[in-house]
């Protein structure tokens, strides 16, 4: 009876090594599926942002996260800028809250 325990202890050692190797290939290639579906994605979204935030200047139509659409009066050193919302109306906000830059007559057209 004991003959028979040992085999089958000897043999589901040789299994879980290749059970190993094939968790291995499992977890790179959720790896890689992660990176390229969530990761690079999200990075180059980043880097679009920046190069929006990074560009923007005095007279720019902007629309914020908030919805406000406006124009641009003044930008700051310290990372805000102000936006004129109409002749009366003007709000300081932080550059990061910039969705996108309009083209311009896109307020008067609205």
């Amino acid at each position: 009876m004991n003959l028979f325990i040992s085999k089958a202890a000897a043999s589901s050692s040789i299994k879980e090594t290749g059970d190993a190797y094939s968790l291995i290939i499992m977890l790179v290639i959720f790896g890689l599926i992660f990176y390229f579906i969530i990761l690079r994605p999200q990075q180059k979204r980043a880097k679009e942002h920046k190069k929006i935030i990074d560009s923007i200047s005095k007279g720019d139509e902007v629309i914020t996260t908030g919805g406000l659409i406006g124009y641009v009066t003044k930008v700051s050193e310290t990372g805000y800028i102000i936006i004129a919302l109409n002749d009366t109306y003007e709000v300081t906000i932080k550059r990061d809250f910039i969705t996108s830059i309009l083209p311009k007559g896109t307020i008067k057209s609205i």
